[in-house]
């Protein structure tokens, strides 16, 4: 170990960095979440790299393979936008991409995820489900419940903080 990680654990453990002081785990905040997303983000693209797909393109796939119905181009860009708060521009791109790959094809003014598009989702998802079983396994139920609320909340008031700044 470093010292300058050496430090951080000390400072952590001993309550003079993230942690409460009690205990070693971190106060959750932005940062802690930011960790978080982007060390499970991180697992998730070594897949997908396999599978020669980026994250946006599998976020948008996702999307489209889990609607209820078909959607339509702007439908499906919005969706997407609405989960990766990206620029509207590069999610279509996303999408001609996707296209072009024969993932999705258009059916009238609709996008439909074809076969290989489907079974791609599926083959990322059982290649990432044992990982996700030992990321997430053993962290009791009441643990999860009360990180969804936090989570869900965090959500609610960064969107609308995000609207306010997009207006």
């Amino acid at each position: 170990m470093t010292s300058t990680a050496a430090t951080s654990t000390a400072a952590t453990s001993t309550g003079t960095g993230t942690g409460t002081g009690t205990s070693a785990a971190p106060v959750a905040d932005a940062r802690v979440l930011g960790l978080a997303h982007y060390a499970a983000r991180g697992v998730l693209e070594h897949v997908l790299a396999r599978h020669g797909m980026t994250f946006p393109q599998q976020a948008a796939l996702r999307a489209a393979v889990t609607a209820d119905a078909p959607q339509t181009p702007d439908e499906l860009v919005a969706r997407v936008r609405g989960s990766l708060k990206a620029d509207a521009a590069d999610i279509r791109a996303t999408v001609d991409e996707l296209l072009s790959q024969r993932l999705l094809v258009t059916d009238g003014p609709h996008l439909r995820p074809t076969n290989a598009g489907r079974e791609l989702i599926a083959a990322v998802g059982a290649e990432t489900a044992p990982v996700t079983a030992r990321v997430w396994g053993g962290i009791p139920a009441e643990d999860l419940a009360a990180a969804g609320r936090v989570l869900a909340l965090v959500t609610e008031r960064a969107n609308a903080e995000l609207a306010k700044l997009t207006g």
